[in-house]
């Protein structure tokens, strides 16, 4: 029979002859890289994870959604969905040493999925660089004798409140009618932003924008020149810079008057709001987002470990971390709104301060600018922060040019590199326009968001379900002589790809027209932003098509069935790991079948899981 069992497929030893296998495999494992030490894969994941979501995102997320409330379902979440599909991604690609999509090995039927995630990367990382050159432009006017942000220009009327000035908030009515010398700085001298796309267009790339921005794809290009050789050796300086200035501006915090009523705020529960959806939802998507889940990165990262590494601990040590430090920083910048709303004589925290995409480059320039002394040195120390954490974020480029190497392994590394980031800087001049921040929030939503969450519960479907649990378990069994947890099981089975569903469900019930500043966006905007998550999520039905044509003739169910199953290569690079791994498989479904004389679809459902 064509189809086969899935147990068959499972344990059936490799068609390729075995002097074509050894042979391959070699060529494979020449061209791979290694980490230095298992330290630099550490700091590597470190510098992913610990991000601009952790510093900025989190302490308002928060704020937006009950304070000290926001906390339980954030770390319920953290638990259920954040950490094991960490340790999930993790032991999928140290285990094969494999990049984003030729991980999908395992069932070639859900290839499309790794593709979907590598043209999500590619729109996040083009126009996560925009964000890296609007950091280095603050950087730089940091030097100014007075910080240029913190005062208004003649040209801006009447209507513009100087930041640098005490006691000159933005409350209640007053912020209607006028607008901070930050807000104003962004916009019109930094951004020179449109009001109207349609009027307008986008309009022409910024020149000093663009040298910023250049000067920030070089920075990439230099870190990752090398691969993971280059990229290790930064990661320490990455993962560890921003830790020292967090500290420092720490200190500087819970020093300022009024701060303790800033984080107390912070602190501070509003039990109603747990029973918002809206709450849970975001508590989600903050996990997601602050790991950099679901984005192939962590596979591509740990496909450079050496097979045996300890990547349980390591899971668990930058889960960890990640929920650290967003607590660190959610004290850091409720302690400075605490300064800001006693400066301004004002109760109501949650009006010193405007959240939204620009964030980083309104609010906290507003309160650094408020500070009394030295506020250069502590804008030059948060925006460099923000910068390294930029630069951290240097997986995105690295997962592309894996998947490149991989495909043509004779192809120099450097070439690869210098080519994406050649690409991503034109790209990029598209966001550093008048109308480049509207197609941020558009690119973020649908070529980000929405279709990272889609592609989220495949990745899960196909692991969980189509692979199996039971296998997965199996695997970590073999490479690290770890017996997996029934916390993880459920988790991988049933719990965490059952959150995602509920999480798109509500995404879809509840979503409105994109806006950007309170206005809609042009109906040819949408029709264009539908497109590209058209295309993204084509991916996963275009290459499971693909994946069935491969397959040898039969019926439909047969095909199907087929493509679904590993290829009979997979599993460790070394050939002679695989045949030792072929053999423990077997023998380990010899022990399994002892006695069993039938199968119910309760018994398969929880062998599925359990074993």
């Amino acid at each position: 029979s064509q189809c086969g069992s899935s147990g068959e497929a499972l344990l059936k030893p490799s068609a390729l002859p075995m002097a074509l296998e050894l042979s391959e495999s070699s060529t494979d494992q020449k061209a791979r890289d290694n980490w230095g030490s298992s330290v630099e894969f550490l700091m590597s994941c470190i510098a992913l994870s610990v991000g601009l979501g952790n510093v900025w995102r989190f302490p308002f997320t928060a704020l937006e959604n009950g304070g000290g409330a926001f906390l339980v379902p954030y770390l319920i979440v953290l638990f259920v969905v954040g950490k094991p599909i960490y340790y999930m991604e993790m032991l999928l690609g140290q285990f094969s040493s494999r990049g984003i999509v030729q991980v999908f090995d395992f069932a070639p039927l859900m290839r499309g999925v790794g593709y979907a995630q590598l043209l999500a990367l590619g729109v996040l990382a083009t126009y996560y660089a925009s964000v890296m050159a609007l950091t280095l432009r603050y950087f730089f006017d940091s030097f100014a004798a007075e910080l240029p942000w913190s005062y208004c220009r003649p040209e801006w009327g009447d209507g513009c409140v100087s930041a640098a000035a005490a006691g000159e908030g933005l409350q209640g009515p007053l912020s209607r009618n006028f607008s901070s010398s930050t807000q104003l700085y962004l916009q019109r001298i930094v951004l020179n932003e449109t009001k109207d796309l349609t009027a307008d267009g986008i309009g022409y790339p910024s020149g000093s924008l663009a040298l910023m921005l250049g000067l920030s794809w070089l920075t990439v290009t230099l870190v990752i020149i090398r691969g993971v050789k280059s990229s290790g050796k930064a990661a320490y300086f990455l993962a560890l810079f921003p830790y020292v200035v967090m500290f420092i501006l720490l200190i500087r915090a819970v020093t300022l008057p009024g701060a303790y009523d800033g984080v107390m705020y912070f602190l501070t529960p509003q039990w109603d709001k747990l029973l918002e959806p809206q709450v849970w939802y975001n508590a989600v998507t903050q996990v997601f987002f602050s790991l950099a889940v679901c984005f192939g990165v962590i596979i591509m990262y740990s496909s450079y470990n050496r097979f045996g590494h300890n990547v349980y601990r390591d899971a668990n040590i930058v889960t960890t971390l990640d929920t650290f430090t967003s607590l660190l920083s959610g004290v850091i910048i409720f302690g400075i709104l605490g300064n800001l709303a006693h400066e301004s004589g004002t109760k109501d925290i949650a009006s010193v301060v405007k959240a939204g995409p620009g964030l980083a480059f309104i609010s906290y320039p507003e309160a650094i600018a408020k500070f009394k002394v030295m506020p250069q040195i502590f804008s030059l120390l948060f925006f460099a922060m923000l910068f390294m954490l930029g630069v951290g974020n240097v997986g995105m480029v690295s997962c592309i040019m894996t998947v490149l190497k991989d495909q043509f392994v004779n192809l120099k590394l450097w070439l690869i590199v210098v080519g994406l980031s050649l690409i991503g800087f034109l790209v990029g001049l598209v966001y550093i326009t008048p109308g480049g921040q509207h197609i941020i929030t558009l690119l973020d939503f649908h070529g980000v968001t929405f279709v990272s969450l889609v592609s989220a519960i495949f990745e899960l479907i196909a692991v969980g379900w189509i692979y199996g649990t039971k296998r997965l378990c199996q695997d970590a069994e073999y490479m690290l002589n770890i017996k997996t947890s029934k916390y993880y099981r459920i988790c991988w089975s049933i719990v965490t790809p059952m959150v995602m569903v509920i999480i798109l469900i509500y995404t879809l019930l509840t979503m409105k027209p994109l806006s950007y500043n309170g206005q809609e966006f042009p109906l040819h905007y949408r029709v264009c932003g539908w497109c590209i998550s058209g295309l993204i999520i084509g991916q996963l039905f275009y290459w499971a098509c693909h994946a069935n044509y491969k397959q040898p003739k039969g019926s439909l169910k047969c095909r199907i069935s087929n493509s679904a199953k590993p290829h009979s290569d997979w599993g460790p690079l070394d050939s002679k790991q695989l045949m030792d791994y072929q053999m423990f498989l077997r023998h380990k479904d010899e022990t399994n079948l002892l006695g069993i004389k039938q199968r119910c679809l309760c018994y398969s459902v929880g062998d599925r899981i359990f074993g």
